[in-house]
């Protein structure tokens, strides 16, 4: 499977506090405020851009998100995220590997509900190791949505 690191996913309790932080202290530029709505996951996040790094700031107002956040604290990096030019080939790689891909919440993802709210079509694999997750966008279109999000 081709991957290539894109971001991680950091929480945050106030979203617009965490911007404007990292803005000052790190001259990131940070696109506009985003909405990701679906299945009880409900968030507000941005993306942070350092040069050519991005990491995204993400604040759950609803759904396991929201209860990790109230668990854990915030600040953490629970999500690692890669992009790849085929998504139907790495779900295809990873179902042949024993490795059932997953939604956001989750559930299994079935081959043809790739989409998300974003656009972009993604996958997660199932956690193994406490709640840090990996996430695989494909390529193309999140580098659109990135565009996109900062215009």
């Amino acid at each position: 499977m081709e991957l290539k690191f894109s971001h991680v996913d950091v929480l945050v309790n106030n979203l617009d506090e965490a911007c404007t932080y990292y803005a000052h202290i790190l001259k990131a530029r940070i696109s506009r405020t985003l909405v990701w709505e679906r299945g009880g996951l409900h968030v507000r996040y941005a993306i942070a851009l350092i040069g050519q790094e991005r990491f995204m700031l993400v604040q759950p107002l609803a759904g396991n998100l929201k209860e990790l956040l109230d668990a854990s604290g915030e600040g953490m990096i629970y999500r690692h995220c890669y992009s790849t030019p085929d998504i139907e080939k790495a779900y295809d790689e990873l179902m042949v590997a024993g490795v059932q891909p997953e939604d956001e919440n989750g559930q299994p993802l079935a081959r043809a509900n790739l989409q998300s709210p974003s656009g972009a079509r993604i996958i997660w694999l199932p956690k193994r190791f406490g709640h840090f997750s990996i996430e695989i966008l494909e390529e193309k279109a999140l580098e659109a949505f990135v565009e996109d999000a900062f215009s």
